[in-house]
């Protein structure tokens, strides 16, 4: 048995555990589908869909004319701004805080404190998920036991920000100070400092240990990988990875306005991707039935995950409770680097077992995740390392994947564009790159011996448990990802530069990730006709700044035949849209734009009958398009404002015709992606210049292809920033070292490379017209990528995040030594 490894913490870092027990085998799923009949559409067939409309809220966005949370503070005479004291040390308990001069200045309204009759005590988590949610109820609105630097303990409302910010550097707080810790490794050993009792969390994680710091163990195992590692005809390869602490650095920072409307009912305008996940946690939080709780979400300006969460909400509900009056609280550029919420930093060790022929035996990841103070998203995102990367390689015969989220005295971590596929795509594409190259093997031909195809049965992603468990495989284009983008990146000709110090490489990546969280996911869409023949849709979907309110309204119009300007949209306020789950897991077009299309197909059976009655013909004769009904046969046609006035008005019968659809499914699709870049090294610097990448995506039909493609850029250039920057990097005592985007010098579109965008189009049966997700798959792949060009380049390879020019030098002259 031949093994390497590049870790010399391997068998010291992960603690031992027993295999987990093996899971049953799944039932068989059959490959086809119930597809309805007007699911599929040829290209020359779609009217709306398939094409790049513009954006509905373009115009606004570029006007200055969309609304976000700040915005409405006009509308409030009698608003209130607050700010918050946030704990200066790392860990401990506060014993007193001195709020008499705050009190006392001019125009401050009140001052809450832990022990505030207007703060709740209740324990909650600030994840913005299901219920019951899968993450540790471990918060207070305002801390006494403070677990970081940042941890809110006072909070103040004024008459403007400066008097609130000028009162909350007047409060004192005294502490009795404890021990802390930093290091994810050194908080899971015995005798480290104990972050949290027993007693001070409720709804615990399976796999908890608070003594150790643990607040979740996860595992699964297909197949037996020890055995298979011991075997004498394998070679056994392990290698260690490192990510970063990455930033969403949305433009808008978090933002909320509280009041309590003239019916004593408690509103919240606010920037959130989880309006009726927020409104739930709000009345279990503060004791108010639901009904008495409205969320309003305008425009968000970048979501990105960081606000699946219930971040700040109810800060200036309490607030706006014990003041009598409209509370608004603007976070900080400073505070969102330091106590908002991050992607979680995570080592990840891989082990495989392959043949000399390039047989992958088996696979092993091992996680161990820091989720900071707080367990919010913790365990769903380790768990999330294994689910979303491994199955794509579903024909290796074993396969195991273990996870310890592990608390730190460190600023609390959350969800982030997708939400633990990076870190586990990073250890397992740059792993099997390594492999490939150890064994001579050509590193894509390597991947396509054992990845997915259509009509395989996926155990990996339900050997959790969990997502995507019993996935029958419906649709896969990493065929042709993967001939496209080496044809775009110029796989085959590779120009070595004419100075001799200069070597250029090409590195490659897979991915695949899932298409909404299976059995876990609603959406809901009403779509009302006008008189005119227009419509009103209402969702409850939540559009982030992604264009998810024009995919909607593309939807509809198809299935209608009407043009996209007849259709106007309300989403996401909890009083007048229905139900929804949010703007997460990918999920938006897939869930909600099928509830949009069964509301819109609901209406077209209303107005078909009454286009019946008009035109003194079957229905079954009669479809909708160019605004009218009309009939294949006769060729009459009746326009859909006749329809819409006779429903109305018309003297026998009368009908308000409207749509109604819920959508949710057992189904999470994967979307794939193959990357590629191309990078020239210098080696007698170690600086590298990245002379593009390429990145080609099936993500089903399109619904927007100019949309996709940004999504697709976007994602790419946030997972290059992964690649490249420091990220939120925390100092020895555990102080945040970035409080701004100077700080932070994340690359700018002027410091980034070309980007090549790729649609490949598939279909996806159990998505709205074959649309399965296309935002996040993107977000995985530039690390492994850059990783393994560099590699390929100058036969050094960079393991922890971020590659930088000195680690590559660095490593340069320890070969060279």
């Amino acid at each position: 048995m031949n093994e390497k490894t590049n870790d010399p913490k391997a068998d010291g870092g992960a603690t031992s555990h027993p295999p987990g027990e093996q899971i049953e085998e799944f039932g068989e799923h059959p490959l086809e589908w119930d597809e309805p009949a007007n699911n599929r559409k040829a290209p020359d067939e779609r009217a709306s869909i398939s094409r790049p409309s513009e954006k509905d809220d373009d115009r606004k966005l570029v006007t200055g004319e969309a609304k976000y949370t700040a915005d409405y503070e006009k509308q409030f005479p009698d608003l209130a701004h607050a700010a918050v004291v946030r704990s200066e040390i790392q860990h401990g308990r506060v014993t007193d805080i001195k709020t008499s001069e705050a009190e006392a200045m001019d125009g401050v309204y009140t001052v809450l404190t832990p022990w505030s009759d207007a703060v709740p005590n209740a324990k909650y988590t600030s994840a913005g998920q299901s219920y019951p949610e899968p993450s540790p109820w471990d918060m207070n609105v305002l801390n006494e036991h403070v677990r970081y630097i940042g941890d809110p303990i006072a909070a103040i409302a004024a008459e403007d920000a400066e008097t609130a910010e000028a009162a909350a550097k007047a409060i004192e707080v005294q502490y009795e100070e404890y021990d802390y810790v930093l290091d994810p490794e050194e908080a899971f050993s015995e005798n480290a400092p104990q972050l949290f009792d027993e007693n001070e969390v409720e709804n615990k994680i399976v796999g908890h240990d608070y003594d150790r710091n643990r607040m979740s163990h996860i595992e699964g195992e297909i197949g037996d990988v020890e055995a298979t590692l011991k075997r004498e005809d394998v070679h056994v390869h392990e290698t260690a990875w490192e990510t970063i602490r990455q930033s969403h650095a949305q433009v808008e920072k978090h933002t909320s306005l509280a009041y309590t409307d003239e019916d004593n009912r408690h509103v919240l305008i606010t920037s959130t991707q989880v309006p009726n996940h927020t409104r739930r946690q709000l009345a279990h939080l503060f004791d108010i039935p639901i009904r008495d709780i409205r969320i309003k979400k305008p425009r968000v300006g970048g979501g990105f995950g960081g606000k699946q969460a219930m971040v700040v909400e109810p800060i200036p509900l309490a607030l706006s409770l014990a003041a009598e009056r409209p509370v608004m609280y603007e976070a900080s550029r400073e505070e969102e680097f330091y106590a908002m919420r991050s992607r979680h930093p995570m080592t990840v060790r891989a082990r495989s077992a392959v043949t000399d022929d390039g047989q992958i035996e088996a696979i092993e990841l091992y996680a161990l995740s820091n989720t900071g103070a707080y367990g919010s998203h913790g365990m769903t995102v380790a768990g999330n390392v294994g689910s979303k990367p491994l199955p794509l390689y579903s024909k290796v015969p074993n396969v195991r994947f273990e996870a310890d989220i592990v608390h730190t005295n460190t600023p609390q971590t959350g969800a982030m564009r997708g939400y633990g596929a990076p870190q586990g795509t990073l250890a397992l594409e740059g792993h099997l790159d390594e492999v490939a190259r150890d064994l001579d093997l050509d590193p894509v031909g390597f991947r396509q011996r054992h990845y997915m195809e259509v009509g395989d049965l996926d155990k990996i992603a339900g050997m959790m448990g969990g997502e995507g468990a019993e996935r029958r495989i419906r649709s896969c284009g990493l065929d042709d990802c993967i001939a496209r983008g080496k044809e775009a990146i110029g796989w085959d000709n590779v120009e070595q530069p004419d100075a001799d110090h200069l070597h250029r490489g090409i590195g490659m990546a897979l991915s695949a990730q899932g298409t909404g969280v299976a059995g876990d996911e609603l959406g809901a869409a009403q779509l009302m006709m006008n008189e005119d023949g227009s419509f009103h849709l209402q969702v409850g979907g939540v559009d982030i700044g992604t264009g998810a309110d024009t995919a909607f309204i593309q939807i509809a119009a198809e299935v209608l035949g009407v043009d996209e300007t007849d259709i106007v949209i309300r989403s996401s306020d909890t009083d007048i849209t229905p139900f929804d789950y949010g703007a997460y897991a990918s999920s938006t077009t897939y869930i909600s734009g099928m509830a949009v299309k069964k509301a819109a197909e609901d209406a077209k059976e209303r107005i078909l009958y009454w286009g019946s009655k008009l035109l003194d013909e079957p229905v079954a004769n009669l479809d909708t398009g160019n605004g009218e009904v009309y009939s294949d046969g006769t060729k009459n046609s009746v326009s859909l404002e006749e329809i819409g006035y006779e429903a109305a008005y018309g003297d026998e019968e009368r009908e308000q015709i409207l749509g109604k659809g819920t959508h949710c499914t057992e189904e999470s699709p994967p979307p794939f992606a193959a990357q590629f870049v191309d990078v020239t090294v210098n080696e007698e610097t170690g600086e590298f210049e990245v002379n593009k990448m390429a990145v080609a995506v099936d993500c089903g039909v399109a619904i927007n292809p100019g949309m996709a493609e940004g999504q697709v850029e976007g994602a790419n250039h946030m997972s290059y920033e992964m690649a490249v920057n420091d990220g939120i990097t925390i100092d020895d005592e555990g102080r945040v070292e970035v409080r701004d985007f100077d700080d932070y010098a994340f690359p700018t579109a002027a410091e980034s490379p070309p980007i090549e965008s790729i649609l490949v189009e598939t279909h996806e049966p159990t998505g709205p017209f074959g649309a399965k997700s296309v935002a996040e798959v993107p977000t995985n792949t530039v690390p492994p990528a850059l990783s393994n060009a560099i590699c390929e380049a100058v036969g050094v390879r960079i393991y922890n995040m971020p590659i930088t020019a000195a680690k590559i030098k660095r490593e340069l002259d320890e070969r060279d030594d």
